[in-house]
Parts: structure tokens; sequence; C-alpha cells
């Protein structure tokens, strides 16, 4: 399906480019898709996640397979995900989200917060490129209520917007991803966060509704497989998202296979097949390239796979591989994501098997907020159904046991035998599984990756 008019990069007389050498040609289109891919996996997630119904239940098109959608309206997920929720991958178990797609291209947008008490929460803001550009929330901003008012950077305000008691925020691109989460304290907790999240609102700069109808101009199921239909997606996204200065040549440079905010590739005539041959094989390289792990090694099985702060900066491939495989990432100073899917030996980690793994006294996950270790399946990146519905552990789960070694846990799809241990059991898979530790607010240890990592131990039966 091809992009709106409204949307879509309008077509040049576009000067044919240069031929080159088909090595030069390959390096150009690796360029190319590793700075775009964070643009057109933006446009795919919000195709996928963006509303189409409004909260009178009023679809944004003719049908839930429109493509047009509700931009600038709040989305409060009212459940804990667990084993049936099948739609995000290596999910927490610890917040209700607060998402919305914005635009603050035409207008800026005001949005009003609770006071939260004592309750950890945060409304993390991504750029279009996926940079976490800045956040609302306990770290940055307080628990306190407040108004933020949300603009494009290259848009100035209205001289006579009133600023008493609103703190401005200057976003990069037009278009932002908005996700919030705020924590429950297990499923008897819901009823309160519910009420809480009613009270965080989105609107104009007068209090009016913000949400308004936008094409997204993709399929639910549409994917980076064909170079001209990911060319056409990602110029309409450079269109409505400009790079920074900086990178205007860098980007330019593009143009020869076909990705660039002055012309339309679905209809251009330049580049040539080549050209359009060159992204596509590009597309299918960096993508196998992606998908291979590139972690940090941490030590005792542990490594962690995002280290972005509020920027990429120029490190594209970071910022290509975090969009493919941890799109919607905070920035590590808010939340750091330890993962571990082998051993303290190198051994993938299988729930046919046992094992532990012991925070000594004074060693626990330095979290300002909260810490929690969930298990998910390998094979679907899930979590996992188990007797006891327990899904992770954590400095808020009142079942565990301490002893004079500290805190140990167990790993394993079988229940311990011993009762003691099952009350710091987390219930593994009888297949390959990994588990992902989230500490929210790191302390400086974790920040400076000095903290010491219990090793994951196989134990013998």
């Amino acid at each position: 399906m091809s992009l709106s008019t409204s949307e879509c990069a309008t077509t040049h007389a576009h000067p044919v480019a240069t031929p080159r050498p088909a090595d030069d040609l390959a390096a150009l289109a690796r360029d190319a898709v590793l700075y775009t891919l964070p643009l057109f996996e933006m446009a795919r997630s919000r195709a996928t996640t963006c509303p189409r119904r409004d909260d009178g239940g009023q679809f944004a098109g003719e049908s839930p397979d429109s493509t047009l959608c509700w931009l600038n309206r709040l989305m409060r997920d009212r459940q804990l995900l667990g084993p049936q929720h099948r739609k995000v991958v290596t999910p927490n178990n610890d917040t209700l989200y607060i998402s919305a797609w914005l635009d603050v291209g035409d207008a800026p947008l005001l949005m009003t917060v609770p006071d939260t008490a004592d309750r950890y929460y945060v409304l993390g803001l991504l750029d279009f490129y996926t940079n976490p550009f800045n956040s609302i929330g306990t770290r940055t901003t307080g628990n306190g209520a407040g108004k933020f008012l949300l603009y494009h950077r290259d848009t100035p305000l209205p001289a006579d917007i009133d600023l008493t008691d609103i703190t401005p925020i200057a976003c990069p691109t037009r278009d932002v991803w908005m996700i919030g989460r705020v924590l429950v304290d297990g499923p008897q907790d819901l009823p309160a966060v519910h009420a809480l999240q009613d009270r965080f609102l989105l609107t104009t700069i007068d209090g009016g509704p913000a949400q308004r109808r936008f094409d997204v101009g993709m399929e639910r199921s549409e994917t980076a497989s064909d170079a001209r239909r990911y060319a056409e997606v990602v110029n309409a996204a450079l269109l409505r998202n400009p790079p920074p200065a900086a990178e205007h040549a860098y980007v330019g440079r593009f143009a020869a296979v076909g990705i660039g905010a002055d012309f339309d590739a679905s209809t251009s005539a330049v580049p040539d097949e080549d050209a359009f041959a060159a992204l596509g094989a590009a597309l299918e390289a960096v993508i196998a390239e992606l998908d291979v792990p590139h972690p940090s090694a941490l030590g005792g099985g542990w490594f962690l796979p995002v280290e972005v702060r509020d920027s990429f900066g120029d490190d594209y491939f970071a910022r290509a591989h975090v969009c493919w495989n941890y799109i919607g990432a905070l920035g590590i100073e808010e939340a750091m994501y330890f993962s571990a899917d082998c051993d303290s030996e190198g051994r993938p980690l299988d729930g046919r098997h046992a094992y532990e793994l012991t925070f000594a006294p004074g060693g626990l996950p330095q979290a300002q907020a909260f810490w929690s270790l969930t298990m998910y399946d390998k094979a679907s990146c899930m979590l996992v159904d188990n007797v006891i519905d327990r899904y992770s552990i954590g400095d808020r789960s009142a079942h565990l046991r301490y002893d004079e070694a500290g805190l140990t846990l167990r790993l394993s799809a079988q229940a311990p035998r011993d009762a003691a241990l099952q009350c710091n059991w987390l219930p593994a898979p009888a297949a390959p599984f990994y588990v992902t530790l989230r500490v929210y607010i790191p302390g400086a240890a974790h920040l400076e990756q000095r903290f010491s990592w219990p090793p994951i131990r196989r134990i013998e039966s």
C-alpha cells in the first residue's frame, strides 16, 4: 500500500546519480540502511500500536483495518502482562504502560501529570530516530503534579503562551513516541494504579482535545523486506523528520540508492534497478547482522544489551541494533536491562537443569526505584506459564528468604524439594530460557559497570 499524498515525499526531477563501482554502491547502501532502519522500525511500530479507536469507540477510519489512526491519544494498559499476552516480546511484569504517538509539528501538546506520592513512574520520550532524548517522571521531574509542554524545537513557541507553572520540553523531531511506565505492587494494587492512570492527561495548550486522525501509511504486518517499499516508508519519515543539520551531507549521499526526502522511490525513475538491488542486498545483510547479539559481557553469564543515555550520537550501528532488538528501551540513567542466556561457564540456560545465583550480603542490585528478575522462554521471548503464577522476583517480593550467604535464587522448571528454596524459586520452561534483570534508576556501580555480578551456576543433581 502506498503512502497517502499528504504524507508522501513529492517527486522531483532528480539527476541520475553518477555510476559507481558495485563495491562502493554496496557500502553506501549499507550506510543508508544502518542510518534509516530506526525510521522504518518506528513507522512500523506506530502502524502496529497506534490506536484505531478513541475512548468513545470511534474508529479513525472506516474499519479496524484502516491505516487511519489516532495520534496524540493516551493509551492506558490495564493489565499486568502475563504469558497470555503475546504482542510484546520480553515484556515486564512490574508496571502498567501509558503511551502515545505524538505529533508536535503543528502545535505544542500539554502533558499533565498527577502527584504520584511515592510511586515510581516515567514517561520516556523517543524521537523518530529512537534516541531517548528526555523523560518526565520520578528521576527527572519528581513525583509531584506538573504540566509539561512538548513542542518541536524547530518551531518557535507563540509569544503569547503563558508558561507559568509549565515546563517546556523541546523535541528533536516532529514525531515522538512517549512510552510511560507506572509501578504496580502486584494484582491487588491495580485499582489504585488505574485511578492514577486516568489522571494523566494529554491536551492542547488550552486544555482542548489533542487527538487527531493520521494515516500511518503502512499495514500492520509490513516488514523491511522490499527495497522500494522500504525507501518509500523511510523517505516519508525523512520528510516529516529531517536529520540534524550536521548530518545532512551524510544523508544526502543516500540518494544514489533511493533514500532521500526529496523524491518518492515508488515512482521516481532514478536511481536505477542496480541501486535498489544494492539497497535490498544491504537490507538483508544488515538485518542478519543485527540478529546476532552484540552484548557487553559483565561476567557470570550476564551482559548489557543497551548502553544509550539520551542519544546514540553518530553510532548508527548501535542505534540500528537497539531499534531492531529492543525498540522502546529507556536510557540507562533511567533503566538498565541486564540479561543472561548462558551460565557462568558459557553453557546455554535450559530449564531441564537447575541453576542458582547468590547476591552476597550488601550486594543486591542498586536501584533507587526498584529491581526485578524476569524469566522468558528463549524461543518465544515471552513470559513462562507456571503453576505458581510467578514471572519475576525482585525487591518487592515479600516471599523471599535471606540467609547468612545473602539472597540465593533458584532457576529451574522443576520446583525445589526444599520448601525454603521454593520461596526463592523463579520457574523456568523445560526448554532454553533467558532472564532479564531490570534496574530502574540504577546506582553508580551499575552505570560505571563495576557492580559484582553473581555467577549463574548449574546445579548437578
